[in-house]
């Protein structure tokens, strides 16, 4: 899914980086990649042994995201590969003088591959103007889990979010739609809604499929009872479990979602939970 660049979007950094993991010789490399511009990866490397998943840290150097920046990455799961994407840091959509910034993020993931997408939070910054747009693509029996946290404002420096941002959330299979999501945060009208984020400033999601054992999202919904400073509601449909989590610091509601993770990998993927060495620096 690629966002149009429009007239609306001038200056700023133009940045593409696509790639693509493949099954060899019984562990997932990193086969492929190419980049532009201020996007690129750590070298991966295979903490879980050679038959565990590839870790892969995306790297966007100028560490944010202004007006006029027009960010594309795109990731492909080859056959039977196991990959867990993550980032090193929070990303930062910085105020805009005017121009929309967009970021699209294509995750495709082959028959029989894992793919994980966990990266740490998007703050939002009062004046912000962008467009985010994530895009999951399963083919039949691949499996995927995956989250977005997103920060409105600057709570720990006393900033409250004002702006202009559309995200867009997307899963489908087979070229079917399983899951089709749409917010704008123009203001501050949604964070107040009860319909809305509830006065809360941080909002998590987390998506996992195909799950199809009612057990499993009892067990996600037991570990969220151990995060009492959040709201957390968890459903399935269509095979898709997802976990909706509210707070008000963006480490609460990550660690939240992390344990939801916890339970899902074993579940999913047959495999227990290693967190990326990354998160504990």
């Amino acid at each position: 899914m690629r966002v149009r660049a429009d007239a609306e979007i001038t200056g700023g950094w133009r940045a593409h980086l696509s790639l693509s993991f493949a099954q060899q010789g019984g562990r997932t490399v990193l086969a492929r990649r190419e980049h532009s511009g201020p996007l690129t990866v750590q070298r991966p490397f295979h903490p879980e042994g050679p038959a565990g998943a590839c870790h892969v840290y995306l790297l966007h150097p100028p560490g944010g995201v202004v007006g006029g920046d027009v960010l594309d990455v795109a990731i492909h799961a080859g056959l039977d590969s196991r990959v867990l994407i993550t980032t090193p840091a929070a990303n930062r959509l910085y105020r805009s003088a005017g121009p929309c910034a967009q970021l699209t993020q294509t995750l495709r993931v082959d028959m029989g591959a894992q793919l994980e997408w966990l990266p740490q939070p998007t703050i939002a910054f009062a004046g912000v103007h962008a467009r985010v747009a994530t895009r999951v693509d399963l083919a039949p029996g691949g499996r995927f889990i995956g989250w977005e946290i997103l920060c409105l404002g600057r709570p720990d420096s006393g900033e409250r979010y004002a702006g202009r941002l559309g995200m867009a959330l997307e899963l489908w299979q087979d070229g079917a739609p399983l899951w089709l999501e749409r917010a704008r945060y123009d203001g501050t009208a949604l964070l107040d809604a009860s319909f809305g984020l509830r006065g809360h400033c941080v909002s998590g999601t987390l998506l996992a499929a195909p799950v199809a054992a009612e057990e499993i999202l009892g067990a996600v919904r037991a570990a969220m009872e151990a995060h009492p400073g959040v709201l957390a509601g968890a459903s399935t449909v269509d095979g898709v479990l997802a976990l909706r989590v509210l707070g008000f610091q963006a480490e609460t509601v990550q660690r939240a979602l992390a344990d939801a993770w916890a339970v899902l990998r074993p579940a999913l993927f047959g495999r227990p939970a290693l967190a990326p060495r990354i998160w504990a620096t």
